[in-house]
């Protein structure tokens, strides 16, 4: 059987937008119309994803999360949309969405109930594969609430890889299962990224910098076992949550929102692209400022998220306060962040030598520096045994490209 390693899928990344963090679980249509996970909401999405430059800057998906169904499957055992809030179905809503050049995300579980509580597909794996493939669905997101044993969790995500492949229609396969793993035993890796796109590690990422900072450290304790599996057609998510907005969430991105600083949205930019993270924004593009819009649709930052070389990043060092990652990029690049975590006070110089990248091969004999974030500006040619001195904001990055 094919597995989601050979599906052809997730070469670079996924972009996208989601609606979870942004809109959560509100059903109340009467209360909330702007708000409530709708058929309205995905429309009025895909089309300002369509005319304000999200799609042309890489964000093809766009996603339904949890609640979008009735809360009984139909008298053939199929999922279904609820029929207040998606009147018109989501085959419909999916030919709305590819008409925009966009294309549509949809969620399920691998329990028997969501983690909201509607039907999930535990028993009908190859019934909701086809039902999605049928209704022209791009991607899933698949959970893992209420899904009993470890051995059922593993089994239920083997079986819907093999029944998404089954359809024959391309749908990348977004896992969450090595985050319910993780409690009770380490996660395989390699067998993970046999059958998943890509897979969570970590909690839903929340529009606060203490959410931000808590999956950075997280991914610089655990990079020795994640970073080595990421690759073309296999990613680690930092959370499953979503790039925001400016003041929002990243993986999700949360930038574009209300809880983070122009500098902490920098750094969750910057620090996506370092992780080669998937980027699925979680904001209400109808209305969000243009200092978040020029962020999240950066072409630089974008560039080396979506880097064909396929390198995760990882941190090489810290010092106080200091953060230095790098990631390899294609062409004998590097792109380079150094994150400042201090919460008081003012700008701080970070000095470090040039040998201490690509294990001193970066630089050798000689290399140009460009800065990316928070501005793009050429900082010149150094040689190998040079040192660079940057100036970073509290909780701020400075993105380089070497």
């Amino acid at each position: 059987a094919a597995l989601a390693l050979d599906n052809g899928l997730a070469r670079t990344p996924p972009m996208g937008w989601l609606h979870w963090e942004r809109f959560l679980c509100s059903t109340d249509c009467a209360a909330e119309p702007r708000r409530c996970v709708s058929e309205q909401l995905f429309v009025e999405m895909a089309d300002v994803m369509a005319a304000e430059g999200w799609r042309d800057a890489g964000y093809e998906f766009i996603c339904i999360d949890d609640c979008w169904m009735a809360s009984t499957r139909d008298e053939h055992h199929r999922l279904q949309a609820d029929p207040k809030r998606f009147p018109s179905g989501i085959r419909k809503l999916a030919d709305y969405v590819h008409s925009k050049g966009l294309k549509l995300g949809i969620y399920s579980d691998v329990g028997n109930k969501t983690c909201a509580g509607f039907p999930g597909s535990y028993n009908h794996y190859d019934l909701d594969a086809q039902t999605f493939a049928s209704w022209g669905v791009d991607l899933l997101k698949f959970d893992g609430c209420n899904s009993g044993t470890l051995e059922l969790l593993a089994e239920g995500y083997r079986r819907m890889s093999l029944a998404l492949n089954k359809t024959g229609r391309s749908i990348v396969y977004s896992c969450e299962w090595p985050f319910y793993l993780r409690p009770v035993q380490q996660p395989n890796y390699t067998e993970i990224k046999q059958y998943c796109n890509h897979w969570r590690n970590f909690f839903d990422v929340y529009d606060s910098w203490s959410s931000i900072k808590s999956i950075l450290d997280w991914t610089a304790l655990h990079q020795d076992s994640i970073v080595k599996i990421a690759g073309p057609g296999g990613w680690n998510d930092p959370d499953m949550a979503t790039l925001l907005g400016i003041f929002v969430v990243f993986s999700q991105l949360v930038i574009g929102n209300f809880g983070l600083s122009w500098d902490q949205a920098v750094t969750q930019m910057a620090m996506w692209a370092i992780m080669a993270a998937p980027l699925f924004m979680s904001n209400d593009l109808r209305h969000i400022s243009p200092e978040a819009k020029w962020l999240l649709q950066n072409k630089e930052v974008i560039a080396i998220n979506q880097d064909l070389l396929g390198k995760q990043g990882y941190q090489i060092t810290k010092d106080k306060n200091f953060e230095l990652w790098e990631r390899p990029l294609f062409g004998r690049a590097y792109a380079v962040a150094v994150l400042n975590h201090q919460e008081i006070g003012g700008p701080q110089n970070f000095t470090f030598s040039l040998t201490f990248l690509g294990n001193g091969l970066a630089c050798n004999p000689a290399c140009s520096v460009r800065q990316v974030l928070p501005a793009s500006r050429d900082l010149g040619v150094y040689s190998w045994v040079s040192s660079l001195s940057v100036e970073v904001n509290p909780t701020g990055t400075v993105l380089l490209k070497v």
